[in-house]
């Protein structure tokens, strides 16, 4: 299938795809059993009784977790921090701290995305997932206006970052608990890729109003939408 070819059909998977942001306890209750069934299948974690998959990040004041439905049914999730130097939490700053830390002194500011975790049952067609999933990452960016999307890799997905993304390694691999694999930090600055990205898979593209419906913190008092529709077929009319 044709880079073309491949990118009208996420973008008709994309038809059928909602994002939520997931505060309410029983969302965040199902994506993190969605994250332990995914890792438990690949071997990535111990087994455990509460089969949850959580850390302390994911209170963390920049922490965004969303579940991605598609037909109504939870698909995936994926965690994304804005990391800056007022709030720099996220697992890039306990993997990789004395990269990172500089960065963020020298006034840079990146989108984390991690514990990326697609529902085990959910097989070809649904090639498309990661790139439905981690669009949330592009238009975090955009939202942010951050230097970097920057991640925690595992060895076996740093092509699909290379590729897709333009990201480089930075520095070597690292131990990441709870997690039995080392992980590579990978680095995928904007300003030199985005645009590119943005090109070849016009589906990462999105609305201002679909950025702030996904990364806009509520008023005191107010709630969250509930579910967003992703804006990509809509960016030449709206943007």
């Amino acid at each position: 299938m044709g880079e073309a070819s491949f990118a009208d059909k996420v973008t008709e998977l994309l038809e059928r795809t909602e994002y939520r942001r997931c505060e309410a306890a029983e969302d965040i209750e199902a994506i993190y059993r969605l994250r332990y069934r995914a890792y438990r299948v690949h071997g990535f974690i111990e087994e455990s009784s509460a089969q949850t998959v959580t850390d302390d990040l994911d209170d963390a004041p920049n922490c965004y977790r969303f579940g991605v439905f598609i037909d109504g049914e939870l698909a995936s999730t994926v965690r994304i921090h804005h990391v800056t130097k007022d709030q720099p939490y996220g697992p890039i700053m306990k993997t990789f701290p004395d990269v990172i830390g500089p960065r963020l002194q020298r006034g840079e500011s990146f989108i984390n995305p991690t514990l990326f975790a697609g529902e085990p049952h959910y097989r070809s067609p649904f090639r498309a997932l990661p790139y439905l999933t981690l669009r949330l990452g592009l238009v975090a960016s955009v939202h942010f206006d951050a230097t970097s999307c920057i991640g925690v890799v595992r060895q076996e997905h740093t092509a699909f970052y290379r590729r897709v993304f333009g990201a480089v390694q930075v520095g070597e691999p690292r131990a990441y608990p709870p997690f039995s694999v080392p992980v590579m930090l990978y680095d995928a600055n904007c300003a030199i890729n985005r645009e590119t990205v943005l090109k070849r898979f016009p589906f990462f593209k999105s609305t201002a109003v679909e950025q702030r419906m996904l990364f806009a913190k509520p008023a005191k008092g107010e709630l969250a939408p509930l579910t967003i529709l992703p804006t990509a077929k809509y960016y030449n009319q709206a943007a």
